[in-house]
């Protein structure tokens, strides 16, 4: 039976989305395009030789439109014969990407595939491919939601009201992300995954969004991102302690990675980072919507065959803070083993490019930690959630 394996994976660092931001002067195609240069240039492998390219792009429309993917291949002037498709499940829209080509990959339809994503948010700002006044749902799914689906901040606040969990605890949670972040950059230990970028103002080298001096009592004093009255009514049980502080900034960046068979890689001379052992893809209520993770994580589980003791790594997009500590909660996992380098509240969520950019850090840090199996989950709007387990290779 084929299996897939990751031998290359790579990131830009993550700027702050919004004009000025570090990555802000980079058009979106050239931002990924740098990247799939890195990609494959680190490798060694001859570009010919993919035979897709699949990624991740959550808005796209504007500078994202027309099959960016397609769009950022040609413009690392690889060979045309190459195809590309960009794919939308939302926020993880490349981590399914990731399943696409691994799946393509173990079925026999691909030798060799590249997943990437990107997402440019301060050029192509989130919703912009909902012009004012459509309707995206339609009137069936209006009358099996009377009430109204939510915009994600509110759903947080629905988790954070579920499970009990208070603005301090949401808080210092937030702060360890970014000390951990700071510490994985102080360490080094993001030096094999990022990929510098040259920007009109310089070269960009580190993540923006990361703030060393955060504390708990910094974050107090931010207001409730989302209390808006025509909710504040609609959801009594809501305390309003979900904040910019304890959820993820907007930003832009840009990830890939490089995904074969370990024949195909023995054949080419490259070497495995990681094998894709399990894969899983879950809904669930799109008014909570951000709750997939927990049916994710036992699905993924359930189909590999482990136990969550035999998990070594765990990465659980830090959309929001309520999300993750949800997460914990209900599956009682180690805290010690989650986003050990930090995760979306610091070091950025640029949408389409946060799948592959969890995959590449989770890759690098399963073989420098020495450990043998790691689970990715993200949650994603509509209420859906993906989720895949790593095993480390020798």
């Amino acid at each position: 039976m084929r299996d897939a394996v990751i031998v290359e994976a790579v990131r830009t660092p993550i700027g702050k989305g919004k004009p000025g931001g570090a990555l802000s002067g980079v058009h979106p195609v050239e931002l990924l395009s740098h990247t799939l240069q890195a990609l494959i240039g680190r490798s060694g492998i001859d570009p010919a030789l993919v035979d897709d390219v699949i990624g991740g792009c959550v808005d796209q429309v504007g500078e994202q439109a027309m099959n960016t993917t397609r769009n950022a291949w040609l413009a690392a002037g690889f060979p045309e014969s190459v195809p590309a498709t960009t794919v939308d499940r939302q926020c993880g829209s490349s981590q399914q990407a990731v399943h696409f080509a691994a799946q393509g990959v173990i079925a026999g339809a691909y030798d060799v595939v590249v997943a990437c994503g990107i997402e440019s948010m301060s050029r192509v700002p989130m919703w912009s491919n909902v012009p004012p006044g459509a309707d995206p749902f339609g009137a069936s799914v209006a009358a099996r939601y009377p009430g109204g689906l939510v915009p994600q901040g509110v759903s947080a606040e629905l988790i954070a009201a579920k499970w009990s969990l208070s603005r301090e605890v949401m808080d210092e949670f937030a702060t360890g992300s970014h000390a951990k972040a700071a510490r994985a950059h102080a360490e080094g230990r993001f030096a094999d995954e990022l990929v510098p970028v040259p920007t009109p103002t310089g070269l960009v080298a580190m993540d923006e969004s990361v703030r060393p001096g955060t504390t708990p009592e910094v974050l107090a004093g931010l207001r409730p991102a989302f209390a808006d009255p025509a909710f504040t009514e609609r959801f009594p049980q809501i305390d309003w302690s979900v904040t910019a502080g304890n959820s993820s900034p907007i930003n832009d960046g840009a990830s890939a990675v490089l995904i074969t068979s370990s024949e195909t890689a023995a054949r080419l001379g490259l070497r495995p980072l990681a094998r894709l052992h399990s894969f899983a893809v879950t809904g669930s209520d799109p008014l909570l919507m951000l709750t997939g993770v927990l049916p994710a994580t036992e699905k993924v589980l359930r189909r590999s065959g482990l136990s969550l003791a035999d998990i070594d790594l765990f990465e659980v997009n830090e959309a929001f803070a309520s999300v993750v500590l949800a997460w914990l909660q209900e599956t009682g996992a180690d805290p010690a083993r989650l986003n050990v380098n930090g995760g979306a509240i610091a070091l950025g969520h640029p949408l389409g490019a946060s799948g592959t950019r969890l995959m590449t850090t989770l890759v690098h840090e399963l073989r420098r930690s020495g450990g043998r199996f790691a689970l990715q989950t993200m949650c994603e709007a509509g209420g859906l959630a993906n989720a895949t387990i790593l095993e480390a290779v020798d």
